[in-house]
């Protein structure tokens, strides 16, 4: 396609000063007034990279196929209807022919409300363009969306008679026009006009089909919504000769007849669509709650979301599971961890890329890679419950990595793994911020129904995420006629129900739904209000314009969530419930010191709105390991316990107590030394003791032919409660010190395409865009030496210096040829203010600024026309 071509394509706006209609789209374009422009750029981002010199290549640039899809894409489901009945209108089509094609001969008041609005988002995309009677859909956007055999459209229409008719000999299409009724004519070209005047008329056509059987219109009435293409036998049935001989079927190959596109656009009144879709459709209400309600059970999820987090990577102190060869996590290990928080594996795998995705949770980069936390999970747990829990949340907004996809495969028939590559999906932020603005245009405390959400989010972006439509493939009806066996499935793209979305917008949808209630972000299904802050969202209770923030940062917007959070979170306490049957019961969230010395003293055996500690013989040891004595535990439990401490709880720790580090383990390659030599032939002679490779060196001494640990953990499930030693004889204390990555950055987002321009590089982009364009229009003199057109000015250099010369004494324009030291040739219009020392500077109004250029480098020099000075 020639940049010639892409010129014919524009929009010129409404009062734009300029005479007679725009021939190009570069006229259009430059037809507009800057508002215009910067529209353009703000719905097209991609058309400024880099920015366009002049509107020529603005309009090229607008026309390329990459550009056009993404434009496309980013269309409502009416607008892109409204596209797609301009693809099958006539080229140009006047609006009255655009507005019959979507509200066909009844008429739709809705409907030629709508259409006014759908064609001026096309203008000022530049995807369609003219005047009202002669409006246009950009070339490369006809050929997307125009039907072929290849490249169906969703509108389910033909080919033309004219289309269908191009390979077909005039003899043959002289014998459809007689069978039709019609008059011979001399060519085949007045012969297809003539059929194609019959099919249009409406009264001749329906006179036409009136003397047809009921099995001919059978037929029709199976192609009439598309597909309109369907196989037929060698000996097809009498109604399809009866179609075929009069050609309102026609042949695209010996097997293959097809329905013209007027044919069928008079079977079906005149639509080209079967069901417009001008208005958006409302999110349905599921459920209504107080909002009070749904703030309290968010809440509720929220403090669950940051114990469940917290609990993950407790668990991954010491270093988590290993990275796989190829990334992420092994499927045995998502299952551990699943099994470990007491969920599915879908919901573990959304809690690992939370962390993940926060920054709290990274590989070591060793040669060994595992997984483990970072040291901003340190810094996340001295933080306030609100803020940690606003630390989740935000870059969950803007993540683009879908825990949803784990376990699908990708295009090579790997399975995607949990923290691995490839989970990335640029339109997960659009839609995560999408459904939950969604939720907040139902009332207070409503949840919506899930399906209508799903509707909503399809007509919002039709093609986002679906993967384009193959060739139709036609089915052999029982009599030979063309099938139309899933006819209206594919009509109008046609999208599967609510009940198992497949595109991946409404999976993404489905997956914002559930981990927005995992996050506390919605209560029962409705919007919660810290999840309106966080959004900047006029909050329930205060829902005046004057809340709705607009520009806010998010991390204000996050901070003032957090301040809506914190009173709903159940208050930290201090103190346990001790039970005699040597459990503890923390009646809420433990305050930091109690729960991590807690941890350590007891084993968690169940949690909920009370978490269960149960203490037993290991977890007492566990908490002598750490240096801790019989007495300091007493103490310990006497001064965080609301309730006595039980007596079976108290000789649980002195008898635990009194036998630990009755045995001491050291390094020979092990050894077991022990004051009373009885014990020693307990263990010789309990046959669990095999593995460990004992033999006595003295009567206190044993040795080992294992390693020390192995000889405690040995000890430690026979029943004994060895303690370790160092080389010089000292009881060694084992705490719990955390292992941590290197300091980690969380993952960046991958874009969404090029990055949406600012007001200040829009302005800027227009000014430089304008007067590149007044510096490649501008009318100039041509001098003697001048070549052909396009070509840069040619002039001896005496000749160009006094040019410029006389240019900078009169103040006056000048058009120049110059080539830098890239060697990269290029026009442009310059107004001289000094020529000195080889060079020439003055402003150049193809940059808008002040330059200076060398006289060597330019080729040639020509003064502008009169009426340009």
């Amino acid at each position: 396609m020639g940049i010639g071509e892409l010129d014919r394509e524009a929009h010129v706006p409404e009062a734009t000063g300029t005479v007679g209609a725009p021939r190009t789209l570069a006229e259009a374009l430059r037809a507009r007034g800057d508002d215009g422009l910067v529209a353009l750029l703000r719905a097209r981002p991609d058309l400024l990279n880099p920015v366009p010199n002049d509107l020529t290549q603005l309009a090229t640039r607008a026309g390329t196929r990459g550009s056009v899809v993404r434009a496309l894409e980013r269309l409502d489901r009416f607008a892109l209807q409204t596209a797609e009945a301009l693809a099958v209108a006539p080229d140009p089509a006047p609006y009255p022919v655009l507005l019959a094609l979507l509200t066909g001969d009844e008429g739709d008041p809705v409907i030629e409300a709508a259409l006014p609005g759908a064609v001026a988002l096309l203008r000022e995309q530049a995807l369609a363009w003219g005047e009202d009677d002669r409006l246009r859909l950009v070339r490369t956007a006809r050929e997307l969306l125009a039907p072929s055999a290849q490249h169906p459209s969703p509108t389910g229409l033909g080919p033309t008679v004219a289309e269908a008719t191009a390979g077909m000999s005039p003899g043959r299409v002289q014998e459809i026009i007689a069978a039709a009724g019609l008059t011979a004519t001399h060519d085949p070209v007045s012969a297809v006009a003539a059929l194609t005047e019959l099919f249009t008329d409406r009264t001749r056509m329906g006179e036409l089909l009136d003397t047809a059987s009921p099995e001919a219109l059978t037929v029709l009435d199976r192609l009439v919504w598309g597909p309109p293409y369907g196989e037929v036998t060698a000996n097809p049935a009498p109604p399809v000769r009866w179609l075929r001989d009069r050609g309102l079927l026609l042949p695209v190959s010996p097997r293959t007849m097809v329905l013209p596109r007027e044919v069928a656009l008079h079977l079906r009144g005149g639509r080209a669509h079967r069901a417009p879709e001008p208005l958006a459709p409302d999110p349905a209400v599921l459920r209504e709650y107080r909002p009070q309600v749904v703030d309290s059970a968010a809440a509720g999820q929220a403090h669950a979301a940051l114990a469940t987090v917290e609990e993950l990577l407790k668990s991954w102190d010491q270093g988590g599971p290993q990275v796989l060869r190829a990334g992420g996590l092994a499927v045995r290990d998502l299952k551990r961890t699943a099994a470990a928080l007491d969920v599915t594996e879908e919901t573990a795998a959304f809690w690992l890329e939370l962390a993940y995705g926060a920054g709290l949770l990274a590989s070591d980069g060793e040669a060994d890679e595992r997984y483990a936390p970072t040291p901003a999970y340190d810094d996340w747990l001295d933080l306030p419950p609100a803020e940690r829990w606003a630390r989740l949340v935000t870059p969950w907004l803007s993540a683009t990595r879908t825990p949803g996809l784990i376990g699908d495969q990708d295009a090579k028939g790997r399975t995607l793994a949990a923290l691995g590559p490839d989970l990335d999906r640029a339109a997960a932020p659009e839609v995560r911020h999408r459904v939950l603005e969604l939720l907040a245009t139902l009332p207070p405390g409503a949840a919506a129904e899930p399906g209508t959400l799903f509707a909503r989010l399809r007509w919002e972006r039709p093609l986002r995420g679906t993967a384009p439509a193959g060739p139709p493939r036609p089915t052999t009806g029982g009599t030979g006629a063309p099938g139309g066996s899933g006819a209206h499935d594919t009509a109008d793209g046609a999208r599967p129900g609510p009940q198992a979305p497949t595109d991946l917008r409404s999976r993404l949808a489905r997956w914002t739904l559930a981990e927005a209630e995992l996050l506390g972000l919605t209560g029962r299904g409705a919007l919660s209000g810290p999840a309106r802050a966080l959004l900047n969202l006029p909050l329930a209770e205060a829902a005046a314009p004057a809340d709705h923030g607009g520009g806010v940062e998010l991390a204000v917007a996050a901070a003032r969530a957090a301040t809506l959070l914190a009173p709903l979170l159940p208050e930290a306490v201090d103190h346990v419930l001790l039970q005699a049957d040597l459990t503890a019961v923390a009646p809420g969230p433990l305050r930091r010191p109690l729960a991590d010395a807690l941890a350590v003293l007891a084993d968690v055996e169940s949690k909920g709105g009370a978490t269960v500690y149960r203490f037993t013989p290991g977890s007492v040891r566990r908490a002598l390991d750490s240096g801790q004595t019989a007495s300091d535990l007493h103490a310990f439990l006497t001064a965080h316990s609301r309730t006595p401490v039980p007596q079976p709880l108290a000789y649980l720790i002195d008898d635990v107590a009194r036998r630990h580090g009755h045995l001491k383990v050291g390094a020979a390659s092990a050894y077991l030394r022990c004051d009373d030599d009885t014990v020693l032939n307990e263990i010789l002679a309990d046959r669990r003791s095999t593995a460990l490779g004992l033999r006595r060196l003295a009567p206190t001494v044993l040795a080992a032919q294992t390693d020390p640990a192995s000889l405690l953990a040995g000890l430690r499930s026979m029943g004994y409660a060895p303690a370790a030693e160092s080389a010089e004889g000292d009881v060694l204390i084992t705490r719990a010190d955390a292992y941590r990555t290197a300091a980690r950055t969380a993952p960046v987002p991958v874009p969404d395409g090029p990055p949406a321009p600012d007001t200040t590089l829009l302005g800027a982009a227009v000014k430089a865009i304008r007067a590149g364009d007044r510096a490649a229009t501008v009318v100039r003199k041509e001098p003697a030496a001048a070549t052909a057109a396009g070509a840069l000015p040619r002039t001896s250099a005496a000749e160009t210096l006094a040019t410029v010369q006389a240019a900078a004494m009169t103040g006056s324009a000048v058009w120049i040829g110059y080539v830098n030291a890239d060697g990269a040739a290029s026009q442009r219009v310059i107004a001289p203010v000094r020529v000195e020392g080889g060079f020439v500077t003055g402003y150049d109004h193809t940059a808008d600024e002040v330059r200076t250029y060398p006289l060597h480098r330019i080729t040639g020099v020509a003064e502008l026309a009169d009426d340009q000075v």
